[in-house]
């Protein structure tokens, strides 16, 4: 079997299975180079304007690969798109889109021609001045929506305006006048903020573009109780992403917070010891420390602590027994340090030879008794 190698990778993987794509639509076909694969299911995988994608049917036989640009059915006239999957990878895809078995999918017609991608690149190229103009429509007529996005047709027959909105919105007004400014076929399909971040792209603040515009396809519900386990301030302004909703990366850490949290004291309960009493003022959660205060309301003979010993505290409660102090009673080991600066001097490299030093001062004592004698 020959082996093909991608340029962008560094191990002998297959560069059929790769994609001229980088979104988050991307996957690599890690079947693509086993020989009958694509003749062994006749459904392809289709990509368009992200995140927007197909499944449809090669009834002509087509040779295709990942990466080739086809024309395919659609209602009415064709669209364009490119292939991103073949062969048996593709059933499993649709099962977890949560596609029926018994679905008719459309079909392939061709690969494109010069003129289809002639078509295409008009059609892509009214796209951004159409989106501004229907704000400005849709503003006119007094509907409280916004539109976030256009996507136009293949051959520019058909047009797919994606909005936002927080109520019901009857756009039928706007869907006539739409159709006789661009005259084209009028779709309407309502999209969430955090779709819409995902369509637009940005930054967020940890200075990494935003996980719903690079990998993140599904969109799961984030709550304030995710902050509140992972001792997040409760400030909206800092809790909130580019969608103006709460932000997807709190999910990413929350389970591993709840599980630690479970091997953490009870944050009601009070230490005693002999000279005070001590509150639960903040803790580490991850690193299991803890800090108590001696007043309810700000900090006060701060006692930082393990979880360990406020457990131990708390068993000594328990028996009618209180420490003399909250502190640790032994110290914990301190970590030694690997430097290789600390283990030994800096110096060492320095050439040093005492034995030229040594002879230089005999030869000068030398020359100075001779000049005597």
């Amino acid at each position: 079997m020959t082996e093909f190698k991608c340029g962008n990778c560094t191990g002998n993987i297959c560069a059929k299975g790769c994609s001229r794509h980088a979104d988050k639509l991307n996957t690599y076909d890690w079947m693509a180079d086993v020989p009958g694969n694509a003749a062994a299911c006749e459904m392809v995988e289709v990509q368009f304007k992200p995140p927007r994608k197909g499944y449809f049917l090669n009834v002509n036989k087509l040779p295709l690969e990942k990466g080739d640009v086809v024309a395919v059915e659609a209602s009415p006239g064709h669209d364009v798109g490119t292939v991103t999957m073949t062969g048996r990878l593709v059933p499993l895809q649709l099962k977890k889109a949560n596609m029926k078995p018994g679905i008719e999918l459309k079909k392939v017609y061709r690969k494109v021609r010069q003129a289809d991608i002639d078509k295409y690149k008009e059609a892509k190229a009214r796209e951004h001045e159409t989106m501004l103009e229907s704000r400005q429509i849709a503003l006119q007529l007094g509907l409280q929506m916004k539109i976030g996005d256009v996507e136009f047709q293949g051959d520019g027959n058909k047009a797919i305006f994606y909005y936002i909105a927080d109520e019901r919105v009857d756009f039928r007004q706007l869907i006539k006048v739409l159709a006789d400014r661009f005259r084209v076929r009028i779709e309407m399909k309502q999209i969430g903020a955090r779709q819409e971040a995902g369509r637009i792209g940005g930054l967020g603040p940890c200075g990494r573009e935003l996980c719903c515009a690079t990998w993140l396809t599904g969109f799961v519900s984030v709550g304030t109780a995710a902050a509140r386990f992972q001792d997040l301030s409760l400030n909206p302004q800092k809790l909130a992403g580019q969608c103006a909703k709460l932000k997807c990366c709190m999910n990413y850490e929350v389970d591993q917070y709840v599980e630690s949290l479970r091997r953490m004291p009870s944050r009601e309960i009070t230490l005693q010891t002999q000279d005070a009493e001590y509150f639960f003022f903040k803790a580490d959660i991850l690193a299991r420390r803890i800090t108590y205060s001696t007043d309810k309301k700000f900090l006060a003979n701060e006692q930082t602590i393990s979880a360990r010993r406020a457990f131990d505290v708390m068993q000594m409660n328990k028996n009618g027994e209180k420490p003399a102090t909250l502190a640790e009673e032994k110290a914990e080991p301190t970590r030694t340090s690997r430097d290789i600066l600390d283990q030994e001097s800096i110096n060492r490299f320095d050439s040093r030879n005492p034995k030229r030093k040594k002879g230089g001062k005999k030869k000068q004592n030398r020359g100075g008794r001779d000049k005597q004698s």
